[in-house]
């Protein structure tokens, strides 16, 4: 009898009464109630929020801020009363607090007394943080904590963005007011630019004026110090003139008191004695040329003279006896003849005026007659010419005095004039140093007052000026300046869609598993009649398989039309699911056929391995080691990646690479329970007996 008559025999004897067909009926239901249930209770838990009652406190008392009324509590509830998140219930605090105790509310949300105050705070001088009041008890419901933690943390965020909304706008209020204010200050380091331009130029014009007032008062400070020096000296000159006009005053003064009576009576005597004297001289000038023509003669004869008186006193007293008593006669004779004769020598030298000396005594004797001439022409006024010439000196003595007195002020003024032109200089200089100081400042402070004006306008342009319209369109964008633009790739619509890659294959895997405990996992016949082991095992394993079909039909008709469970790829999630039926009933039958009653416990075992190292629910890289460890090596964890791509989207190689794995496990447990199979035809005592039946 070939595999699929057996199997259809296996089927058949469920027919044969009303609890065998009950029976197939539970099997064929059985992934359905595992399935469908299980998605149905939480399909789209968020759904139905409102249902779950929640404590709302509101004692939040209101506050002003910029002449406005902020009621922050009242506007929270009357937005948490238009959402569809839970069911809020506004009591006390005490009520509330006793209500999360006893299980009434699962939890509670407050609003402080100084929530509006505080809120206020954000746009005044010292910020204050508002605090809203939540209260969970995790005994009532895990779950709705974490639920409440997503919520009530939007419900902080929308909280805080009206509260910075007043702050935002009083700063770009501000911006406005400082820009008005930079606007003016910038005029304002225009006109400064402007009077600093002038002010610029008038430090120049200085600098160069006492430039030149420096090199003026060098000059004088030098020019008055020469004149200190000459003053010294025209000082001790003056002096010495006034002491010299005073010695002459003195003298002359002396002089004439007893030059002047003589002078009165001899006016005639004086007149008549120069020209005696000028006629005098006027005839030895004219005598000198006789003088001339004479002295050659008279040189030569008293030569001759004083010649005969030395023979003859030689020949008469040095060599004749010393008692002649002519001898002396004689030898003062011959003496006197040689002076003459040595007179005469020097009158004809004079005479022939080697040296000049006679033009020069004819040059003394023309002046002498000139002014022998002059003086008695000026003889008979003579005594009046003293009486004037003595008051001319003393007139000069009296100026010399004066123009010495004068002379030493001049001198001390001049010194005093002296050390001031050199403070002066000194000053001039230490003013040019800071002028020209004060040039290179003014540069400076134009330059700077040039960048501070084109700053204060580079700041004005900068520096936004916003109308209301604008304000209120920043303030708001501010106020919240960040926002999820998230973008879900093949998204889940539901928790029962994104968990039905989970629990579809878990329901598959207790439909095969509660079949072979109705199907016997070898079929008995099979074995009595001693069919091959390959044949034995598909005789066990088709029945299984065909109502795993069943089941998938059955399941995925429910999920789609009853419960709303749309599938990107409808036929090839049917179609897949097919062939982990067909696996999972491989598996099973596997386990069954060769631990017999103890391969029962191991296929939950490896159920409960499956589900815990699927990563079902949380990814599996969340999970303890052991469980990735056994990731990889179990059929469900492809199935679940597969049913995911398949139901929401993606791309489909970790469906086909499921195959590939599910395929393997197929082939690989129906080889191992052929094996078995095989060793089933045996009898042993063991399987007479068996230590443990279910």
């Amino acid at each position: 009898m070939r595999s699929p008559k057996l199997a259809a025999l296996e089927l058949r004897r469920f027919g044969r009464g009303r609890l065998p067909r009950a029976a197939l009926v539970a099997l064929l239901l059985l992934p359905l109630l595992y399935g469908a249930l299980y998605l149905w209770s939480f399909w789209d838990p968020y759904g139905r929020l409102d249902k779950i009652p929640v404590a709302l406190v509101n004692d939040d008392k209101g506050a002003s801020a910029a002449g406005k009324k902020i009621t922050a509590g009242d506007d929270i509830t009357e937005g948490l009363h238009d959402s569809d998140t839970f069911q809020w219930h506004e009591v006390g605090a005490e009520e509330a607090e006793r209500g999360v105790e006893d299980g009434r509310y699962y939890l509670s949300l407050t609003m402080p007394k100084d929530l509006s105050r505080r809120i206020a705070s954000s746009s005044g001088d010292t910020p204050e943080t508002g605090a809203l009041q939540v209260r969970t008890n995790d005994a009532n419901n895990y779950i709705v904590g974490q639920i409440s933690r997503t919520v009530f943390s939007e419900v902080r965020s929308a909280a805080s963005t009206n509260a910075s909304r007043s702050f935002l706008d009083k700063i770009f209020v501000s911006f406005s007011d400082i820009h008005d204010e930079t606007q003016k200050a910038a005029k304002g380091a225009d006109d400064l630019e402007s009077g600093i331009g002038k002010a610029k130029k008038g430090s120049k014009d200085l600098a160069d004026g006492l430039k030149d007032a420096k090199k003026g008062s060098g000059d004088l400070a030098t020019g008055l110090a020469k004149l200190d020096k000459g003053a010294a000296d025209l000082e001790t000159g003056s002096r010495q003139v006034s002491g010299g006009t005073q010695q002459l005053a003195d003298k002359v003064n002396g002089a004439a008191d007893q030059v002047l009576p003589f002078l009165k009576g001899s006016k005639k005597q004086i007149g008549d004695t120069a020209r005696l004297v000028a006629d005098s001289a006027r005839g030895v000038r004219a005598n000198l040329d006789d003088l001339v023509k004479a002295a050659p003669l008279a040189r030569k004869g008293a030569h001759a003279g004083s010649d005969l008186l030395a023979g003859v006193y030689e020949a008469r007293c040095e060599k004749a006896p010393l008692d002649d008593p002519a001898c002396p006669d004689l030898k003062k004779a011959t003496t006197a003849a040689a002076d003459v004769a040595t007179v005469s020598d020097d009158l004809d030298t004079l005479i022939k005026d080697e040296h000049g000396d006679l033009k020069l005594m004819d040059s003394h004797l023309r002046t002498l007659q000139t002014q022998s001439e002059e003086l008695a022409r000026r003889a008979p006024t003579l005594d009046k010419d003293v009486e004037n010439a003595v008051a001319q000196i003393n007139k000069l003595n009296k100026g010399a005095g004066q123009v010495a007195t004068g002379a030493r002020k001049l001198h001390t003024g001049l010194g005093t004039a002296k050390t001031g032109a050199t403070e002066l200089d000194t000053g001039v200089d230490t003013l040019k140093t800071g002028a020209n100081d004060l040039n290179g400042g003014m540069f400076k402070l134009a330059d700077g007052s040039t960048e501070l004006a084109g700053g204060l306008h580079d700041g004005v342009r900068k520096i936004p000026d916003y109308d209301k319209k604008d304000r209120d369109q920043r303030t708001g964008v501010m106020a919240d300046p960040v926002q999820l633009a998230s973008h879900a790739l093949h998204k889940a619509p539901n928790y029962g869609t994104g968990f039905a890659p989970y629990f579809i294959p878990l329901s598959l895997w207790v439909g095969a598993m509660v079949a072979y405990m109705l199907i016997a996992p070898l079929n008995r016949r099979a074995l009595a009649l001693g069919a091959s082991s390959w044949r034995v095992t598909l005789a066990g394993w088709l029945p299984v398989a065909a109502l795993g079909l069943l089941q998938v039909a059955a399941l995925m008709s429910v999920l789609h039309w009853a419960l709303g469970l749309q599938m990107l790829h409808a036929a090839g999630t049917v179609g897949f699911l097919c062939l982990v039926t067909a696996c999972f009933a491989a598996i099973v039958q596997w386990l069954n056929a060769r631990f017999g009653a103890a391969g029962r416990i191991l296929v939950l075992a490896l159920l409960m391995l499956q589900l815990t190292s699927a990563g079902g629910t949380y990814p599996v890289q969340t999970s303890p080691g052991f469980f990735n460890a056994l990731h990889p090596y179990l059929p469900m964890s492809y199935v679940v990646e597969a049913l995911r791509r398949l139901i929401s989207g993606g791309g489909l190689g970790p469906v086909w690479q499921a195959c590939v794995v599910l395929a393997a496990f197929t082939i690989g447990a129906l080889a191992l329970t052929a094996l078995t199979a095989r060793r089933r035809q045996v009898w042993t005592l063991d399987r007479l007996h068996p230590e443990l039946s279910l």
